[in-house]
């Protein structure tokens, strides 16, 4: 058995004994998902705040809608997908009133793990990361959440697809497409002082799917 599947076959487990009434299995579900709910909606609306509230709501309309919860999906997709549609509608409210976010919490927990400590390190992260957060945010809603879903929760195509209700070609599509257009938007010669990426930055890009490894050049 893969850790996906002991990790479906616990959680169905504990569905099971919380839909039969045992508190202690839904609170066992809460503990096991809240941090990457959380993560999720807080990539998604860009507020601490608003995540947190998001997490919470999510968790006490799970436990209502549980006896009503088929086991079509997954707990997880499906937590996820009621997550995905509140932090959505959450992010349209705060645009619709002009709302802008003063301090972006995404960018200084990115800043903080990735530069150790380092002064000069957490400049050009910031900069970077800070171009990199608007380009993301500019990309279409759903587009967005596919590139969040894939790239920064770590989710399977196929899951993606279940939790958006796409295909999986339409999830590789926009993954596809948002790479081209991040990709574009950190081209060295469109940043400040038209500065190169360090080595050691556009390495973590990469390995969140959000830059496109160059090429070698070739030697004439």
């Amino acid at each position: 058995m893969t850790n996906a599947e002991r990790e479906a076959a616990t959680a169905t487990a504990l569905v099971d004994a919380a839909k039969a009434g045992d508190r202690g299995a839904f609170a066992a579900l809460v503990t096991r998902y809240r941090k990457r709910i959380f993560a999720l909606a807080l990539h998604i609306t860009g507020s601490a705040s608003e995540a947190d509230d998001i997490a919470q709501d999510v968790f006490l309309k799970a436990y209502r809608a549980l006896p009503e919860f088929e086991g079509r999906s997954q707990f997880f997709t499906w937590v996820y997908r009621m997550t995905v549609n509140r932090s959505l509608n959450v992010r349209r409210d705060r645009a619709r009133r002009g709302e802008d976010m003063l301090e972006d919490p995404r960018l200084e927990l990115a800043v903080a793990v990735d530069a150790r400590s380092d002064p000069g390190r957490a400049a050009e992260l910031r900069q970077s990361y800070a171009r990199l957060l608007r380009a993301l945010d500019g990309l279409p809603a759903d587009m967005r959440t596919t590139v969040i879903l894939v790239s920064l929760q770590g989710l399977a195509y196929g899951e993606v697809a279940v939790v958006q209700k796409i295909s999986e070609g339409t999830v590789a599509w926009r993954m596809h497409e948002a790479r081209r257009r991040l990709n574009e938007a950190m081209m060295p010669q469109k940043l400040q002082r038209r500065r190169e990426l360090s080595a050691e930055l556009s390495r973590v890009l990469v390995e969140h799917g959000l830059l496109v490894p160059a090429l070698p050049k070739s030697r004439a």
